[in-house]
């Protein structure tokens, strides 16, 4: 059983003209993206730098505990040296070693792709571990800033 439409009214009449839109319709709408991307984006690059600063803060906090497991087991923190890699392979210097000390066995760079500072002793406190932030250079300010283990 075939059936067959046939439609007759003002929409399916032919009058020479294809529906769409005009050019200055399309350009009104294309400034208004604009405007409001120019409005959105920087909020959106803002949290996204600041959620890289946040993500250095929790990696910092996450190999200083797992330092302060070490010192629990060895009587004493990694010495420079040997640095963060301690925490995932015994180094030679260690005579306990009870780990590895972190779930994942590898030392991930910080959020900019630097890799951390380690010192022990500290200049600071028992051990210094910082981040130069994402200029890679002391000082600065926002995402530019140092993330210190310290403070």
């Amino acid at each position: 059983m075939n059936f067959v439409f046939v439609g007759r009214g003002k929409d399916c009449e032919s009058n020479g003209r294809q529906g769409g839109f005009t050019l200055l319709e399309l350009l009104v709408v294309l400034v208004i993206l604009g405007f409001l991307a120019s409005l959105v984006g920087p909020q959106v690059l803002k949290q996204i730098g600041g959620s890289k600063t946040k993500a250095a803060i929790l990696q910092i906090e996450e190999f200083s505990t797992a330092l302060d497991l070490y010192h629990l087991d060895g009587g004493r923190y990694p010495n420079t040296a040997d640095g963060l890699n301690a925490l995932i392979e015994k180094p030679s210097s260690a005579r306990i070693w009870n780990g590895p000390y972190l779930k994942k066995k590898v030392i991930r760079d910080d959020p900019w792709g630097n890799p951390y500072h380690y010192a022990s002793p500290g200049e600071y406190s028992d051990f210094d571990l910082f981040s130069l932030g994402r200029d890679g250079r002391e000082g600065g300010e926002g995402e530019d800033g140092d993330v210190l283990s310290w403070e």
